[in-house]
């Protein structure tokens, strides 16, 4: 009686858990398939490259001593947004590009022209024009997601044409060095070269994001996909309609992550916020009274998780708004009152900084990234070009170099970079520590 009562009791709940496991996980994304597919599109582009000639001053007319030029053809995605034909994809895939293609569903092409772009989201707003009806994919809330959430990408992997993958949002808010307004949700769908541009849905058939980037070290799916949320390309889908570019917001100021260490320091409870640690002379910042040491609680009434949010909340304010900031001084919580400018593209950031200092383009490394170089305690800085003639060229310092140390002390971010550099004057030298492949170098540079 007793074995059959524990039989009895083992079949029952593994009845409940198969209907609990039937409730959450779907049998099929098919329906989801049948009714978005076919507002996915495959982009084909063609870029003229020209090859500067191998100059032989003494033997002038040879036919290798002229300019050459040749096509590079590249493939990704997109999704059309409206039935007008604005198709929506990432700023890479059409960036540079003399010749825009968009196939359809059906096979059909048609020349695509560009409406706007912007490099700093990697966003780009292209068009078709047709008589036919387009199908449209609806655009979702991204902020709904929750880390666990099925997620379905279709894009064109490879050129292979339509192909669908699924997977769940892994993580949200990653931070992995693309660009000033990082805020990228993983997922582990399938994503491959090829599917940028695509559309990422949710189990409601809603685009929640642009698939844009993975992150592999042989060039193929490992299950780390990143998306841009949808709700970021919301704003700048209007902007680029309207005006073909971004217009941004401007605070005028550096700020640096409040850690754990800090927040004691400044007797904060929790290690949020974000910590201004210099402002730029004749900024809203400074015309609206913040100061140096501030801690930047909330911004226009929402509050601020971290350094990189008060970035993106600052960049989508409308220019000539003036919003409440609230701050944390010396033990007191306070409201500002500023009046926001707009972000020109000499106006002063932690990278224009670096590269006016030295020559060189940096951008920040994750710590998630920075570890799969061989980085094991937190984030660093690569460079990603380096200006002839200039400071960095003379020492060498090469693209793909990853600074750990400036003045021998460890930076994890271009951010702390320019703010320990802030007070440098020209004859100076910085001594930085490299990483380069496996190895490591010092370097030192003079400031001119």
């Amino acid at each position: 009686m007793r074995r059959a009562v524990v039989l009895l009791l083992v079949t029952v709940l593994s009845l409940f858990y198969i209907d609990s496991g039937d409730a959450q996980v779907p049998e099929s994304f098919s329906s989801i398939v049948k009714l978005r597919a076919k507002s996915v599109v495959n982009i084909s582009t063609t870029t003229i490259v020209k090859e500067q000639p191998q100059r032989f001053p003494f033997f002038p007319g040879l036919p290798f001593d002229e300019e050459r030029a040749h096509k590079r053809r590249s493939l990704g995605s997109g999704f059309i947004i409206d039935k007008d034909g604005y198709i929506l994809t990432n700023y890479h895939v059409i960036d540079k590009a003399q010749d825009i293609r968009v196939r359809l569903w059906d096979e059909s092409e048609y020349k695509a022209e560009v409406i706007g772009k912007d490099r700093k989201t990697d966003i780009a707003l292209i068009k078709i024009t047709t008589d036919r009806t387009l199908p449209v994919a609806p655009l979702g809330d991204s902020d709904l997601l929750e880390v666990g959430d099925w997620v379905i990408a279709i894009g064109n992997p490879f050129g292979l044409g339509h192909t669908v993958t699924a997977g769940i949002v892994s993580a949200k808010g990653r931070i992995l060095g693309a660009g000033p307004y990082d805020d990228f949700i993983q997922t582990d769908a399938a994503i491959n070269p090829g599917n940028s541009g695509g559309p990422l849905f949710n189990i409601n058939a809603e685009v929640v994001g642009i698939n844009t980037a993975i992150f592999s070290t042989s060039g193929g799916n490992i299950g780390i996909g990143f998306a841009i949320p949808i709700n970021l390309a919301k704003d700048i889908i209007i902007s680029l309609k309207e005006k073909g570019y971004v217009e941004r917001g401007w605070l005028g100021v550096t700020v640096q992550k409040i850690t754990p260490e800090i927040a004691k320091a400044f007797g904060l409870e929790e290690a949020a916020g974000a910590l201004v640690a210099d402002i730029t002379k004749g900024s809203p910042a400074e015309k609206g009274g913040l100061k140096r040491g501030d801690i930047i609680l909330e911004y226009a009434g929402k509050k601020v998780k971290d350094m990189y949010e008060l970035s993106r909340l600052v960049a989508s304010t409308q220019v000539g708004s003036t919003v409440p900031v609230k701050i944390y001084r010396d033990g007191q919580i306070m409201e500002l009152l500023i009046t926001i400018e707009k972000l020109g593209e000499k106006t002063f950031t932690p990278e224009a900084f670096i590269e006016k200092l030295f020559g060189m383009r940096v951008k920040t490394l994750h710590p998630a990234i920075a570890e799969q170089y061989g980085i094991k305690d937190g984030g660093a800085i690569m460079v990603t070009g380096v200006d002839e003639l200039s400071t960095a060229s003379r020492e060498n310092i090469r693209k793909g170099d990853i600074i750990l140390e400036v003045n021998r002390k460890r930076v994890s971010s271009v951010e702390e970079m320019a703010t320990l550099l802030k007070d440098i004057r020209k004859g100076e030298t910085v001594i930085m520590l490299l990483k380069r492949n496996s190895g490591y170098i010092f370097v030192s540079l003079k400031v001119e």
